[in-house]
């Protein structure tokens, strides 16, 4: 049977490209960003919502679902996408950061990893095969290899030796992987911030065969120059004809820049729990809605922005959900970020799309630079 998971690249711009990937669950538009729905739902909005503001897709988190409600619940109930009620694309991470987070309550072998759920303290084994068999029940369209996410700051023989492991997972991960029409299963790259580890890793994944490919071990702590100098080193090992995932990033400039260097997808917390602690990004850099100075001001958060927090409420009004710790402010804040972000990717595909992405990306860096000066007048 053909697969209909598929990518194709509509246009160039230096490194960067737009395209559409095709799934079982639809069309998804890269350079695209994916809100994060950890535990079957992105906090604080309803799926409609989510859509509303043009995402595509969203990631799921194996880890917190095979804990609670748990995989096989999940598929006795239909699947992730009914359970949750999105319909679209669903990206489920495989597991193996949160599980390497875990300091003191894991144990890490050639087989996977048994630790200590966060919730209860009960045993668990997370195998590249119990990984695959998660994400299967789970009915998630884009599914992950179980690896292990270096650590940042290792050495150059500690990075290579979790690489290897990563990638003896990866070869477990694609056998166990079952595969079904428009579903697809991605590659991580890892090898740290060493150059030839980092090729020696794309080149194993190349070798066994995925349908996207990742770059993971980033945004943990090496620093935006780092990251970006990592992302030149790696990306040009990657199939041109395969969607690059940069997992985890993450910031507005941190995504500009990496999409200026060949990434087509993105995934981070970071805009809904910025909206939940009264943090809102916008076209003149980052508000802190909490500041006393928002409590008598009319203007909406960014005047280019469409979405409700902006249509129809003021600074003042925002500041104080914040400040009386009302759930309308989360829900707002939380709003306005991810239409910010979708809204970003949108003129990002344009930019890249009509020859103009360097003056794209400098006049987002002057806007940002600038930051919010008409609320200080």
């Amino acid at each position: 049977m053909t697969n209909s998971f598929s990518f194709t690249v509509n246009a160039t711009d230096g490194a960067a490209r737009t395209g559409v990937l095709k799934t079982a669950h639809g069309d998804i538009h890269t350079p695209v960003f994916m809100p994060v729905g950890t535990a079957g739902t992105v906090k604080g909005m309803l799926p409609e919502q989510v859509a509303s503001t043009g995402a595509e897709i969203i990631l799921g988190n194996t880890y917190h679902l095979m804990l609670r409600p748990g995989a096989e619940r999940v598929a006795r109930l239909g699947g992730l996408h009914k359970f949750m009620n999105w319909p679209g694309p669903i990206l489920t991470d495989s597991g193996g950061y949160q599980v390497m987070s875990l300091a003191g309550l894991r144990k890490l072998s050639e087989e996977g990893v048994r630790f200590r759920s966060h919730l209860d303290g009960a045993y668990y084994d997370l195998t590249p095969e119990r990984s695959m068999e998660i994400q299967h029940l789970l009915d998630a369209t884009i599914t992950m290899v179980l690896d292990e996410c270096t650590p940042y700051p290792a050495s150059e023989e500690t990075a290579a030796s979790s690489m290897a492991l990563s990638m003896r997972w990866a070869r477990r991960s694609k056998d166990a992987f079952i595969r079904r029409d428009g579903y697809g299963l991605f590659g991580i790259v890892q090898g740290s911030v060493y150059p030839d580890l980092r090729r020696e890793s794309a080149e194993a994944l190349k070798d066994i065969g995925f349908d996207g490919y990742a770059v993971g071990g980033l945004a943990v702590g090496e620093g935006q120059a780092l990251m970006f100098e990592t992302l030149e080193m790696t990306v040009p090992h990657l199939p041109h004809d395969r969607p690059r995932y940069l997992m985890g990033v993450g910031k507005p400039d941190d995504i500009v820049g990496a999409v200026c260097r060949g990434i087509d997808m993105f995934d981070c917390v970071l805009p809904t729990r910025s909206g939940r602690t009264g943090q809102a990004f916008t076209r003149r850099g980052a508000v802190n809605i909490r500041n006393t100075r928002h409590k008598d001001d009319p203007r909406p958060l960014d005047e280019g922005c469409s979405c409700p927090a902006c249509r129809h409420y003021s600074r003042a009004y925002l500041h104080h959900l914040v400040k009386a710790r009302e759930i309308l402010g989360a829900v707002l804040m939380t709003w306005h970020n991810l239409q910010y972000f979708q809204d970003l990717m949108a003129g990002l595909r344009a930019a890249i799309a009509e020859g103009r992405l360097d003056a794209f990306a400098a006049d987002f860096r002057a806007a940002q630079e600038a930051g919010d000066i008409e609320a200080l007048t």
